[in-house]
């Protein structure tokens, strides 16, 4: 596996793979089971896998966790090279967004609600990076994992309205045993925590608003709601303690 720090790198070391498929896994980094399944697949389908290991600033907002959040370059690379990824792009945020960057994207009507209403100009963040990373590696697929649901909905559109030729590959949410979906924010859990936010797997099994809400009681929650994303979802987010949890489950076919 080769680690790149810049754009230029990675255009060189891609080069030679244009003639083959290549597959594209956006991350935050702070790797677990769930991004370790996406390499997996982008393996399993594409001649190169390359994974961008990212923290963008770009989708934080004021008071939020930018600064604490997980960082494990080190671990990351190591499983990234078990899942034979080829390669990982690094950057700095300068490398990204150099000085007097003024460029965004913004899909209006998907970042409105749920994740836009409490976390607003997220989805900006989101969709600015990915575009970049879409152009940068040119990738013939990209993969997401559905625990995002908006999120996905969100690129998904951004593809369709852009007329980018790349197909979208949404793998289900990977659970804990205990229901929790992996996230890097769950290491901020502690065990108390943890055991209260196992209520928010169990209330969106009912996939029932009304009956979620119910049984999410004694959590702060943010909203509990059926969004009409490909596939409908019903979607929350809780706040346990000083960590913020999203989760969702579909309502059409099976996750």
């Amino acid at each position: 596996m080769r680690v790149v720090r810049t754009i230029a790198d990675l255009r060189a070391e891609l080069a030679s793979a244009r003639a083959g498929s290549i597959g594209l896994v956006p991350t935050m980094g702070a790797f677990h089971e769930g991004h370790v399944s996406l390499f997996r697949a982008a393996r399993a389908e594409c001649d190169t896998v390359v994974v961008s290991l990212f923290v963008n600033p770009a989708q934080f907002g004021a008071g939020e966790d930018l600064a604490r959040y997980p960082r494990d370059e080190a671990g990351d690379r190591r499983l990234a090279e078990q899942a034979r990824v080829d390669v990982l792009f690094a950057p700095a945020a300068e490398e990204l967004y150099p000085p007097g960057y003024q460029t965004w994207v913004e899909v209006e009507e998907l970042s409105r609600p749920l994740e836009g209403v409490h976390r607003p100009g997220h989805f900006r963040g989101v969709a600015t990076v990915c575009l970049k990373l879409f152009t940068i590696v040119r990738p013939n697929r990209a993969y997401f994992g559905q625990k995002d649901a908006q999120q996905v909905a969100v690129v998904r559109q951004m593809l369709r309205d852009l007329h980018l030729e790349l197909e979208l590959r949404v793998l289900p949410t990977v659970r804990d045993a205990d229901g929790l979906a992996l996230s890097s924010r769950n290491a901020y859990l502690s065990e108390e925590e943890r055991e209260r936010a196992r209520a928010l797997p169990r209330a969106l099994a009912t996939r029932d608003p009304a009956r979620a809400r119910a049984l999410l009681d004694g959590l702060e929650v943010e909203y509990v709601e059926v969004a009409d994303f490909d596939p409908r979802v019903l979607a929350a987010a809780v706040r346990v303690g000083s960590t913020r949890l999203i989760d969702n489950v579909t309502l059409e076919g099976d996750e």
